[in-house]
């Protein structure tokens, strides 16, 4: 799929893994709106590249529509990338004083990170499906965001694992349920990323996980992800894939 011309949604695109892709899909000649919470670097982030910021929020049917119509207004749209976070609760099922996993985390975390998702995935496919196709049929490509925990999580990540586990299993059914409509599905899998949202943190971790990720010895770069997403959309023949992005790791127990 072309991507200059196009216009593409990137929600949660103040963060790490979404700036990146917004500055590489921008770069590369994309109409691109960043959808997000927060507004002070939405607005920036605007300002600086000169495209559309919208508050959106992942988990609310209108604020996302509300998003998909903005980037409507500047082209059909063609591209979705979903990088958005928020809060997730950790935990064992059963803790050391035996009290089970808190419910209501369980819920929350789901919430943000597997229905949220759904959400965009559903209705940024709905506007797809009413482009025209280009020459050989294809309307677009929605890309979401899994982890590696979805399929090695570690102790005290089983909400944030069943919620990744359940994006990787929408992938393909989504791929096939869209193939009609010419719309393609692709998810990515990052290991540990070293993003801005760590600040002085992000030093600490790297001296952490660096060492255990077999090559390259370093915890991954919010441009590696982008850099990944634009070789999705540029690249028909993918599709219903979940593809890794993680130097090889795999997370340990704990």
């Amino acid at each position: 799929m072309q991507i200059s011309g196009s216009s593409a949604l990137v929600v949660g695109g103040t963060g790490g893994l979404g700036e990146a892709t917004v500055r590489r899909l921008h770069a590369a000649g994309a109409k691109v709106v960043v959808a997000d919470v927060a507004d002070d670097k939405g607005k920036e982030l605007a300002a600086e590249l000169g495209i559309r910021y919208v508050h959106t929020d992942a988990t609310d049917e209108n604020s996302v529509l509300a998003a998909i119509a903005e980037a409507e207004s500047l082209g059909p749209l063609r591209i979705s990338v979903d990088t958005h976070g928020g809060p997730a609760k950790g935990g064992r099922v059963v803790g050391r004083d035996g009290t089970p996993l808190d419910l209501d985390g369980f819920r929350t975390t789901i919430e943000f990170y597997l229905t949220a998702v759904f959400n965009v995935l559903r209705l940024t496919a709905a506007a797809m499906s009413k482009t025209e196709p280009d020459a050989e049929g294809s309307r677009g490509v929605i890309i979401n965001t899994a982890s590696i925990a979805a399929f090695e999580g570690q102790i005290g990540q089983l909400s944030y694992a069943a919620a990744k586990g359940g994006v990787v299993g929408m992938t393909l059914v989504a791929a096939r349920d869209l193939s009609p409509s010419g719309i393609r599905v692709v998810s990515i899998a990052p290991g540990t990323v070293n993003t801005p949202a760590y600040g002085k943190a992000g030093d600490q971790l790297e001296q952490y996980w660096g060492p255990q990720v077999p090559f390259p010895k370093r915890m991954g770069r919010s441009d590696e992800y982008a850099k990944l997403a634009l070789s999705i959309i540029d690249n028909d023949y993918l599709n219903g894939e979940v593809i890794r992005l993680d130097g090889a790791l795999r997370f340990p127990p704990k």
